[in-house]
């Protein structure tokens, strides 16, 4: 299983997201990103050491490469849309009730459990080295698959940023939005399936395979539970507007041609 690799990586996950005791929603945001860069890293080095991408170390460098576009790209964007959208730090604080402090204990248990789940998720490079595996197609099917991911999430954000300048009263109806309602959301899936997909020839063992699945079926709940609190904000904001009815009504809220359009009930 490796046991002694991951708990490294843990390590190094929680220091990475620590970041969150300043802020908790940062857990799950700009220390999230933090934590999926730094494990990928790390996987490269202990590889490197260890002799284990001896042969395939273009392949380890590319997969730690894409953890860490993904970190620079989450981090970055959720940085600087903070600093810079003073509407976007009002409607954070309404969601998380930013004002109230929670009890330590409380914080360390959501930063235990974070870092946890991002070691499961970077965990498919770690396997896929530790256990010596070889082959190229699978995990370069899976890394183009997240390529595509992290385009779609990218694309996502730099739509809804620009919609919302344009018109800050109404949600992002257009280009990928018109596809789905979170495009985001599920460029986020997609990246972490190609993720799962890049390690399922390596895997070893019921607990390899019992960590991957688990770290993604937890992500993609994630990104359901949050479209549906993001779906809930709106509902709240523009359920009156006529035109906001008739785009969520219409458009699948996370998934193309899934005919889900509401997570909450009306």
């Amino acid at each position: 299983m490796g046991w002694s690799y991951l708990g490294i990586i843990l390590i190094v996950c929680a220091v990475l997201c620590a970041v969150g005791f300043y802020k908790f929603v940062y857990f799950l945001s700009i220390g999230y990103g933090f934590a999926v860069a730094g494990g990928g890293i790390t996987i490269l080095v202990m590889a490197m050491v260890n002799g284990w991408s001896d042969g395939v170390l273009w392949l380890a460098l590319l997969q730690a490469g894409l953890f860490l576009t993904y970190g620079i790209r989450l981090s970055g964007f959720l940085l600087v849309r903070e600093i810079k959208n003073a509407a976007y730090r009002k409607t954070l604080k309404e969601a998380t009730g930013d004002d109230k402090k929670m009890p330590i204990f409380v914080l360390a248990t959501i930063w235990v459990c974070v870092a946890i789940l991002y070691t499961a998720q970077v965990s498919p490079m770690l396997f896929r080295y530790m256990n010596g595996a070889k082959d190229i197609v699978v995990p370069l099917i899976g890394a183009a698959v997240s390529v595509f991911g992290l385009i779609l999430e990218a694309v996502a954000d730099n739509q809804k940023s620009a919609q919302k300048k344009e018109n800050p009263d109404m949600v992002a109806t257009k280009g990928l939005y018109k596809i789905v309602r979170c495009p985001n959301y599920l460029g986020e899936i997609i990246f972490w399936t190609g993720i799962f997909i890049s390690g399922v020839t390596a895997y070893t063992g019921v607990g390899q395979w019992i960590t991957a699945i688990v770290a993604y079926i937890c992500i993609v709940f994630i990104m359901f539970n949050g479209a549906q609190r993001l779906e809930k904000r709106q509902m709240a904001r523009y359920g009156n507007d006529e035109a906001y009815n008739t785009y969520a009504n219409k458009t699948p809220i996370i998934i193309p041609l899934l005919p889900i359009y509401h997570l909450n009930k009306k």
